[in-house]
């Protein structure tokens, strides 16, 4: 199966965008991902995908530790910046929900240990158990056919 062929279907999974962040050795890194979901209420748990390559790999393996981001359609700059699209060096200002880094503004801010991890493919999956979220009021940023989108206007469905 060809590799294009199957970046266009998952592309037509329409996602929110999250940036993943860690601390380890004092410094904060952090990367947009969209490869996200929720696992379990009881108990709480989220699932990150970080491909082997990925510089926030080893720094998530050392402090045992992540938070998730969920992106607001006024962040698409911040996405951008953590994807490495934007190459300019940019001073990005962190926040701390107990005591992780987060990126301030976010829908959702949700902070996690890492409870399992697993190599799959050229991904490892990084189990988080939930130890604190907050949540802000907005609108989600979105991707979905590899472009950023927002949700339309909502319209009443009238049924006859």
């Amino acid at each position: 199966m060809d590799d294009r062929l199957f970046r266009n279907a998952m592309g037509t999974f329409a996602t929110g965008v999250t940036v993943i962040t860690t601390e380890a050795e004092g410094e904060v890194h952090g990367m947009t991902a969209n490869a996200f979901m929720s696992v379990s209420l009881d108990p709480k748990l989220v699932v990150i995908s970080i491909k082997e390559n990925a510089r926030i790999l080893s720094k998530i393996q050392e402090s045992k530790t992540f938070a998730v981001n969920i992106l607001s359609d006024e962040q698409q700059e911040e996405s951008m910046i953590f994807a490495g699209q934007i190459k300019e060096k940019r001073k990005v200002a962190f926040g701390r929900l107990s005591g992780q880094p987060v990126v301030p503004g976010a829908l959702a801010q949700i902070t996690c240990e890492v409870s399992a991890e697993h190599v799959e493919g050229d991904h490892t999956l990084f189990i988080g158990k939930v130890t604190d979220i907050h949540l802000e009021d907005g609108n989600p940023l979105l991707f979905y056919k590899g472009r950023y989108r927002s949700l339309a206007e909502e319209k009443e469905v009238v049924s006859k």
